[in-house]
């Protein structure tokens, strides 16, 4: 396992027996290789994955809004409006990891918060855990963004929360968090 500063999930035993682990590459923001497994019918495959630090993804309402980030993602080649994200740093907890972010991205501290949900992502191709935290009680605070966080901060009413996350271009850790908050009456 990686010891990169940042929080990776441990795997468990295997269900199907793996012959070989190998790491083809590592970028330092991700590692990509192949498990070589024996299947059920005996036959052997190579199944790739790519592995990512644990995330967090925050939803955090003050006075009846949502906090969201609009940022563009050169990946896709589009701007974004999404939650706070982040990477959780290794002893972090997914709540512990979630406020710092929302400090770090938004300049709001909260007063509370809980975890509403906790996935594994892509699960045919990534090794990558992301939870969500739901936050309030925001006071404003000093943002400290990283070298290559250029984002805006947007409030939007929690009545349209839903509709604004899933207007294109959108992506799965905005949409999944809006309707878990949701989903557990928070929004």
């Amino acid at each position: 396992m990686t010891d990169d500063g940042r929080r990776h999930e441990r795997l468990p035993d295997p269900e199907w027996r793996v012959l070989e682990s190998e790491v083809e590459y590592d970028t330092g923001w991700f590692t990509g290789g192949y498990d070589l497994v024996e299947q059920p019918n005996g036959t052997t495959k190579r199944y790739y994955w790519a592995e990512l630090a644990t995330a967090v993804v925050v939803v955090a309402v003050a006075d009846d809004h949502v906090v969201f980030v609009e940022q563009y993602r050169p990946n896709i080649r589009q701007t974004q409006l999404e939650l706070p994200a982040g990477v959780v740093e290794k002893g972090e907890s997914f709540t512990d990891a979630g406020l710092r972010e929302l400090r770090e991205e938004t300049g709001f501290a909260a007063d509370s918060a809980s975890v509403i949900g906790d996935v594994w992502c892509s699960t045919g191709v990534l090794r990558h855990r992301r939870g969500f935290v739901f936050a309030e009680g925001l006071t404003p605070v000093e943002r400290d963004l990283d070298d290559n966080e250029f984002l805006s901060v947007r409030a939007v009413p929690v009545e349209e929360a839903i509709e604004r996350a899933t207007e294109p271009p959108t992506n799965d850790a905005t949409v999944e968090g809006v309707l878990l908050a949701r989903d557990e009456g928070l929004l």
